[in-house]
């Protein structure tokens, strides 16, 4: 009915991704975007295409863009980090991007979830420690935090201390 409505080709491709037509959502993306160059979601939903076929450069440009255009989404920024840390080992950028999510949400605790883990591939155990600290602080249910700091702790030679955590992420999951 209407050929130019961006929002549809951007739903459609939320729906391709989500039942494996990576390649197909991409083109409805492409569309969307060619339709309304500034509309920041489709950018992100294209990004999340993109690192799911290995196109990690590819999904950093669309998150870039997406900032451009809103730069106050904390999920952008955490989304860029996660794919900086792990799939592009840029460690500092991917804390430049988790302290973005922290500075416009102080209470998201995986961005220091993540953080810490970033510090800790960095060598810094105890700034590691402190963002953990911090996670747990927010959600005291963060089975992951406890987990993580359990491993930075063994590698510091807290058995204990890791056997502790291990023990409180065990019995939340």
């Amino acid at each position: 009915i209407d050929s130019q409505y961006a929002f549809a080709f951007y739903n459609r491709g939320i729906a391709k991704d989500k039942h494996g037509d990576h390649h197909g959502a991409l083109k409805d993306y492409n569309k969307s975007i060619e339709i309304n160059p500034e509309y920041a979601p489709a950018y992100n939903e294209r990004a999340l295409s993109r690192k799911k076929i290995g196109d990690y450069q590819g999904a950093i440009a669309d998150y870039n863009k997406a900032i451009m255009i809103d730069p106050h989404n904390a999920d952008t920024y955490y989304n860029r980090g996660t794919i900086k840390v792990r799939r592009l080992k840029d460690y500092q950028g991917a804390i430049e991007d988790f302290n973005k999510v922290i500075d416009i949400n102080p209470e998201d605790a995986d961005a220091f979830t993540q953080r810490g883990l970033t510090k800790s591939d960095l060598g810094d155990p105890q700034g590691a420690i402190s963002d953990f600290n911090k996670a747990i602080a927010i959600n005291p249910q963060n089975a992951r935090a406890y987990n993580n700091r359990g491993i930075v702790k063994y590698e510091l030679k807290d058995y204990q201390g890791a056997i502790a955590d291990y023990n409180k992420a065990i019995e939340i999951n």
